[in-house]
């Protein structure tokens, strides 16, 4: 094994069996470069893995902490459902509806849903609690039209199956945009940020198989929770 694979998996078996818990400072760099006899390279490579997987946060002038022993991992790969990409937690999750409600597209979402203005729009406010920690809030925007029958109780469990194994319609793709945006007045009272000033952005256009756009969704993600993967290919 590496130098950077032992620091590495040394410390994340620390942070997953709770050895460093939550909030707690990892050993400096020079401390980990004492310990294995490895470059300062070696060492920040161990560490900067940790943090783009969401076990810890560097904070300028103070050091490395551990956010969480078990981030969850959101594919940038495919199109799956909330109920979908969690159903391994089972009772962990909760799904609350704090907003359901019927609006004519205008203003700012005319950038962002390709229909006539004026179409009516299913906003839904979906908070999801995990481990008892508000750690996303969905708003979704739905044609009406294109998603007739749409209600709170559909909303408690999964949109998703509704679209395709009620109204039988086939989900094709999505444009997909991901971005860290300061925290919104939403976030503030939805989420559990501890502090947080920022939320990372998953937005997205998602298109029936006949090429309809029939959701805008935004889902906001808490920073502590989550990292984001993929399969690149060359």
């Amino acid at each position: 094994m590496s130098k950077y694979n032992q620091i590495y998996t040394d410390l994340l078996a620390s942070i997953t069996t709770e050895r460093l818990q939550r909030g707690t400072r990892l050993p400096s760099e020079t401390e980990l470069m004492d310990a294995y006899q490895a470059s300062r390279g070696t060492v920040r490579r161990a560490i900067e893995q940790l943090q783009e997987r969401g076990f810890a946060q560097k904070i300028h002038g103070k050091g490395t902490f551990v956010l969480s022993p078990n981030p969850i991992e959101f594919q940038l790969g495919g199109i799956v459902s909330f109920h979908e990409t969690h159903a391994d937690l089972g009772d962990d999750v909760r799904t609350e509806v704090v907003e359901f409600t019927q609006l004519p597209l205008d203003g700012p979402l005319l950038q962002h849903i390709e229909a006539e203005p004026g179409t009516l729009i299913t906003r839904i406010k979906r908070v999801r609690r995990i481990g008892g920690k508000r750690v996303i809030l969905d708003i979704n925007h739905f044609v009406a039209d294109l998603i007739p029958g749409l209600d709170r109780s559909i909303a408690e469990q999964s949109i998703y199956a509704f679209i395709e194994q009620t109204l039988q319609l086939q989900i094709s793709y999505a444009q997909r945009t991901i971005e860290a945006l300061p925290r919104g007045k939403d976030d503030q009272t939805h989420l559990d940020l501890e502090g947080q000033s920022h939320v990372i952005v998953v937005s997205n256009q998602t298109f029936l198989q006949d090429g309809r756009q029939f959701e805008y969704t935004e889902s906001r993600h808490t920073l502590d929770k989550f990292y984001f993967s993929d399969i690149a290919r060359r």
